[in-house]
């Protein structure tokens, strides 16, 4: 098949923190001081283990065929099997940042730290857990139980993924200036952080990408620094590992380019004028309709 000319598509943005990409329709759920994120349940427990064991093949099939990926610096990660880490990655793909970063950590488990939203589907939350998800808390005093989970993982050593960029931007080969609020949770763990970062390169006769995963670390936070200080410097860290990965992305599937006031305008005006347009036609119907009946 010929390769199509890249980019696809070309894509505009207004705040690269808060603008989603991901074609989602996401729905909001209470998670408060009484979620289960761990449970004891021996059945429950058994059906994680096969849940997460049979997701893992599948991810991979899908990831290699689709997109030929390959893993590099792996190894980085041995040392700390049995002590646990953190993964952070860039938020790039649907479906497969929902289990990118349990290749990476293959063997380990992987948790992911998710936004509440990612549960809320009717009928998948339960899935959703066994495959590694720890929704975020919607209340303050849902805090204390997340914590609590997080500290009990932590200290079994397990691996636990972020993604800090927040909202999925489908192929985006840069990486967004994300805020540094979640690198307290490693301080605290007093775990090393790695970077996993999803590189996009051309393939012959193929307008999709290959993905590349480059890991680096770890990365340490100073001792010497306290609260935010600590947290923007770890912040800072992994930020500029995986701004120097993402240059060696070679083309784009989807570009990205902010919006500039003229063009948002333009758009609120043509919103504008189609509103209009749509109320006048609605307005002539019910005209109709009352000729009609008299």
């Amino acid at each position: 098949m010929r390769r199509k000319d890249l980019p696809m598509k070309t894509v505009y943005y207004t705040d690269e923190r808060n603008d989603e990409f991901s074609g989602i329709t996401r729905t909001d759920k209470v998670i408060d001081e009484n979620y289960t994120y761990i449970h004891h349940n021996p059945v429950w427990r058994f059906l994680s283990i096969i849940v997460y064991g049979c997701t893992l093949p599948v991810a991979y099939l899908y990831s290699k065929i689709k997109f030929g990926i390959r893993i590099e610096g792996k190894e980085a990660l041995k040392p700390y099997r049995k002590e646990g880490y953190f993964l952070c990655g860039n938020h790039t793909q649907v479906p497969g940042d929902g289990f990118m970063q349990a290749l990476v950590s293959f063997p380990k488990k992987n948790y992911v730290i998710v936004n509440a939203q990612n549960v809320a589907l009717k009928g998948t939350e339960q899935l959703m857990l066994m495959e590694g998800a720890m929704p975020l808390p919607t209340t303050l005093k849902g805090y204390k139980n997340f914590l609590g989970a997080l500290d009990e993982r932590c200290g079994k050593g397990d691996s636990i993924a972020l993604y800090p960029e927040a909202h999925i931007w489908p192929y985006y080969t840069g990486i967004r200036n994300f805020p540094q609020h979640a690198f307290n949770y490693p301080i605290r763990e007093k775990k090393p952080v790695f970077s996993f970062t999803t590189i996009y390169k051309k393939r012959k006769n193929r307008s999709t990408p290959k993905i590349v995963i480059k890991v680096d670390g770890p990365f340490w936070p100073d001792s010497k620094l306290t609260g935010r200080q600590a947290e923007k410097e770890l912040r800072d860290q992994v930020y500029k590992a995986m701004k120097a990965r993402s240059m060696e992305s070679d083309c784009e599937y989807i570009r990205y380019m902010k919006r500039t006031e003229e063009q948002g305008q333009s758009e609120k005006q043509q919103s504008e004028s189609q509103k209009k347009a749509e109320n006048s036609v609605s307005m002539t119907s019910k005209e109709e309709v009352a000729a009609s009946k008299s």
